[in-house]
Parts: C-alpha cells; sequence; structure tokens
C-alpha cells in the first residue's frame, strides 16, 4: 500500500481544460492538422497532443496548397498527415521540440526539425509533433510555418525553402547515406558555427568550412551528397540569420527538452512494473 501511495504521489496528475490557464500574454496554442487526416485520425491526433487539456486553442489545417507557398517546386498534391500544436515561449527560451508519436514519425527527429526551424527564422516554443499512422513528417513543418503566420508574424519564403532543403537533406544522410541522425545534426550545427565566425564570402570558402566539418567528426559522404550540403551551406550563408543566435539555441536544446519532459530513473519504473507484476502472480497463486 506505501508503495502504491509513493506512485500516486509521483505520477501527475491529469490536467482538464477548466484547471488550464489561458496566456494572456503570448496567446493560445495553435494545433495544426494535416488536411489528409481521416475524422478518426484527427481525434487520434487530438489526443496525442492534448488538445482537451488545454483552456483554448486554435485549430488550423495545412494542404497542399500551403507546401507550395513555403517550399519552391513543392507537390500541391502531396498527403498531409503529420500534425503539430505550437505553444508560444518568451524571448530567450528557445526552441523545444517534443515528437509524442515516436515511433509514427519514421524520418524527422526532433533535433532535424529544430535546425530547420531556426534557419526558417522560427524560435521561442515549445512545439510538439504527432501523427496517427507511420510518415516521414515532413509536413509537419509546413504546418508550423503556417501556424507562425496566422499569429501575425511574416515569414521569409527564401529562409522556409532553404529550411526544408536543409531538412530533406539531414534525413536523406539519415536514410540514405547511413550517417546517425544526431550526428547529422551536430555536423549541420557545427558548420553554422563556422560560417557564423568565419563569415565566408565565397563559395570555395564553404567548402573549405564543410570538408573541416566532415573530417573533424568521422563523417564520409557521397562525392554526391557532399556536393549539396555544399550547395545548402552556401544558400543558408547568404541568408540574414544570427548564427551565432542559432548555434547558442542548438547547443541549449538536449538540456531544454529534458527540463520541460522530467528526467526520471527509468529504472524507477521499472521497480513499479515489477512491483504489481509480483502482486499479480501472488494474487493468481491463490487459485492454484
Amino acid at each position: 500500500m506505501a508503495a502504491v501511495f509513493m506512485v500516486g504521489m509521483l505520477v501527475p496528475g491529469v490536467v482538464h481544460a477548466d484547471d488550464a490557464v489561458i496566456d494572456e500574454k503570448l496567446g493560445k496554442p495553435i494545433v495544426v492538422y494535416g488536411a489528409s487526416l481521416s475524422d478518426s485520425e484527427k481525434e487520434s491526433v487530438k489526443l496525442s497532443l492534448g488538445v482537451a487539456q488545454e483552456a483554448e486553442v486554435e485549430e488550423i489545417s495545412v494542404s497542399g496548397s500551403d507546401l507550395v507557398k513555403y517550399i519552391k517546386d513543392g507537390n500541391s498534391n502531396a498527403g498531409m498527415y503529420s500534425s503539430a500544436k505550437i505553444t508560444r515561449r518568451d524571448a530567450g527560451k528557445g526552441l523545444v521540440i517534443s515528437i509524442v508519436t515516436p515511433d509514427n514519425i519514421t524520418q524527422v527527429t526532433s533535433d532535424i526539425y529544430a535546425t530547420a526551424m531556426l534557419t526558417a527564422g522560427i524560435e521561442d516554443a515549445l512545439v510538439e509533433i504527432a501523427a496517427p499512422r507511420k510518415v516521414t513528417g515532413h509536413s509537419a513543418l509546413v504546418g508550423i510555418y503556417k501556424a507562425y503566420e496566422v499569429s501575425g508574424e511574416t515569414l521569409d519564403t527564401e529562409r522556409t525553402d532553404v529550411a526544408n532543403d536543409e531538412l530533406n537533406l539531414a534525413t536523406k544522410f539519415a536514410q540514405e547515406a547511413g550517417v546517425d541522425s544526431a550526428k547529422v545534426s551536430e555536423l549541420l550545427t557545427e558548420i553554422k558555427k563556422q560560417i557564423a565566425e568565419k563569415n565566408p564570402a565565397t563559395k570555395e570558402e564553404v567548402e573549405k568550412i564543410v570538408t573541416e566539418q566532415m573530417k573533424k567528426l568521422n563523417i564520409e559522404l557521397s562525392a554526391a551528397d557532399r556536393q549539396l550540403l555544399i550547395d545548402l551551406m552556401d544558400r543558408i550563408s547568404k541568408l540574414d540569420i544570427d548564427f551565432n543566435k542559432l548555434s547558442e539555441q542548438l547547443n541549449d536544446m538536449a538540456s531544454k527538452i529534458k527540463e520541460k519532459l522530467g528526467d526520471i530513473d527509468p529504472g524507477f519504473w521499472d521497480s513499479v512494473k515489477n512491483f504489481f507484476a509480483s502482486i499479480i502472480d501472488s494474487i493468481q497463486s491463490w487459485f492454484k
């Protein structure tokens, strides 16, 4: 009984919408649903994103027509399933990315989302991403762009287009070149740091930075993939981005996710599971 009481004290209680507080400063969260979702899939996404637990939300959908607005050469007929809830945070708090259905977002990781969003000019928000079925996760980024414009901000479409190419290239390296997604994010971050410090004036200087960082991190790419990375970073170097701020936020990303979600020892939950398993075994033994 003492153990049961301890679990009750430690497991967070259910938050009801009536108990939630409306943020009058930063505004209500925006939930963006992929337009390809069926009614039942949309309800599943609502549950995953905890929509009912919010005091108020603004709900919108993202479709292929939005895709072509933010991404050059986008396919207006693309399926849009991955969805997101965006909750604004005070300036300087940075980005926290949480994939709440990790089994269903098969390619894009939280770090890859973060690097792309910061390139696009999105910062200081808690972003939760969900899908009701297995998808790559690409359409959620377009939904996030739309959410920001709905909230009154104007995003530079050149930056959103480059950010999408960055996300695609990062997932390509992770899926096809066999580079761990965390290493891909590290590589992108380190190259951007060097661009911030050295302010390369030519593509040759960008190429030198890319080569140095690949060697430093012991990452090997094909000649074609390496050229794609150089071309992307050359485009990024020409954007109006505060790279120092970008790098600081990326460095803080992991610690802020732990701060938000908590860092509970998995061994504790194993002991709780074993405790209840032993009770069940004991009860079953009474009837043998």
